[in-house]
């Protein structure tokens, strides 16, 4: 990565900013040793459900998929009361965020990067999401697909970020945990940054600079 071009910081949300299995470990208690499996379930089908909504050009929200994937996970798994579902879907409006996040944007502003989020969910969700894990004061820029009405990895999702920020792609290093979302921000002309957070294998391509943790992202993009 030439550190010298880089501009502003640009974040993913989910999963990488906030934690997406939060919502179960904080209002899933009631499912039991259901608990892991759903919300594993939950988060694939949520983001299956939007590849499939792009491919298929039938747009709905991601907060719409949130809970289709929910429903779905839930059904699954055995069901649950309605009053279960409401509490995961609330708690997922305000998401924990991970411990590496704070610390790692406060020494990026301090060095001078600019900073943004680039995600799925609509500008409603982001807001909420921002200001529930305290990290509003960064004033970040909160950029959604909803306007697009396509999901990541289209490449017309990434040049959102150039297009707002008034800089080229070269300028912008981009944060996901998902190696697929990296790999579309690296195809549309954007330094991508892998947070592998679980340690999963290199997967397209494995080019993509690949870090554990926020944690280092200041000292790659200084």
């Amino acid at each position: 990565m030439n550190d010298a071009r880089i501009e502003v910081c640009v974040f993913d949300a989910y999963g990488t900013l906030f934690d997406v299995h939060s919502a179960v470990r904080r209002a899933g208690s009631a499912l039991g040793s259901r608990a892991g499996a759903i919300s594993a379930l939950w988060r694939s089908k949520q983001l299956e459900y939007t590849w499939v909504r792009s491919l298929m050009h039938r747009y709905a929200d991601f907060w719409s998929c949130t809970e289709e994937a929910l429903d779905h996970a839930l059904t699954v798994y055995g069901g649950a009361d309605p009053t279960i579902r409401n509490a995961l879907l609330n708690a997922y409006r305000t998401l924990d965020a991970y411990a590496d996040v704070r610390p790692a944007l406060e020494r990026l502003r301090d060095r001078g990067k600019r900073l943004a989020v680039l995600s799925n969910g609509t500008p409603e969700m982001l807001k909420q999401a921002v200001e529930a894990a305290g990290l509003a004061d960064f004033g970040m820029l909160l950029l959604s697909v909803d306007g697009l009405r396509v999901f990541k990895p289209d490449p017309r999702v990434y040049a959102l970020a150039g297009d707002a920020l008034g800089i080229s792609p070269q300028a912008i290093s981009f944060q996901s945990a998902n190696a697929w979302d990296v790999a579309g921000a690296t195809a549309a002309g954007l330094h991508g940054v892998w947070i592998n957070r679980i340690g999963a294998a290199p997967e397209y391509g494995g080019a993509t600079k690949m870090l554990p943790s926020l944690a280092g992202l200041p000292e790659l993009v200084r």
